[in-house]
């Protein structure tokens, strides 16, 4: 059921880069599909890779479906934002959904928050680096524009999530730090997203390399989110 309902996300949102009542029903259904699962669950189903890039791909559609509206060109921008959520539900099916029963040490209210954040920050870095390329090929100022307020508001949500981290992790395990690899390598992405937000200021870094940039960080993204927790031992792996 789930492979044959992602499908069809999958379907509508590569349908909503032509007309855009196909994005919102993609959208709506993904809310829904996941609210039904949270109500089965009893909880945010935000556990696990499978949950986890569902989630990633609802927040790309929704921030993507935000953020150009209005905007004259939407079509050619929101196009390869509902083909990054797409791809991001489709890798979900390579993974067993999490279903059994949460430890204590994730029933809080602080570990969905820090986790949730944590994912819209991932989703509006993912449009930077869509908004990224399209710069590099038609060298627009409005998607460097876009591409600014999008890490901004990024930024501002993954700030949050690391406080929200830290209180987990000590109502957890009785301090606010552990050393992982993973919050290791969340400090080095917030670094990064730091240094992009303050080489914006000087306008030699206008255009092209700050474009450049944006694509790199989403690989740091990317790589925090999946690799570490896949390939290295962390109170954060899946």
């Amino acid at each position: 059921m789930i492979f044959f309902i992602t499908l069809l996300l999958v379907c509508l949102y590569l349908a909503g880069g032509y007309r855009m009542p196909f994005a919102y029903a993609g959208l709506i259904g993904q809310a829904a599909a996941m609210g039904s699962r949270g109500i089965q669950l009893g909880r945010l189903p935000i556990v696990g890779p499978h949950d986890t890039l569902f989630f990633m791909s609802l927040s790309t559609a929704l921030f993507g479906v935000a953020v150009t509206y209005r905007m004259e060109d939407r079509r050619n921008i929101l196009s390869p934002i509902l083909i990054l959520a797409s791809s991001f539900a489709l890798f979900s099916l390579l993974y067993p959904p999490h279903d059994t029963p949460l430890p204590p040490v994730l029933r809080t209210f602080w570990f969905e928050a820090h986790v949730a954040l944590s994912f819209f920050s991932y989703a509006l870095f993912g449009i930077a680096a869509v908004l990224g390329v399209l710069y590099l090929m038609k060298a627009d100022r409005k998607t460097e524009v876009l591409q600014y307020k999008a890490i901004l508001v990024g930024y501002c949500f993954f700030s949050a999530a690391m406080i929200f981290g830290g209180i987990w992790a000590y109502y957890a395990w009785g301090t606010y730090w552990l050393w992982t690899p993973k919050e290791l390598f969340t400090v080095i992405l917030w670094l990064f997203y730091s240094l992009w937000l303050h080489a914006r200021l000087r306008p030699w870094w206008y255009g092209r390399p700050m474009a450049i940039l944006s694509v790199a960080g989403f690989g740091i993204v990317m790589f925090t989110y999946l690799g570490v927790s896949l390939f290295m031992k962390s109170s954060h792996s899946f």
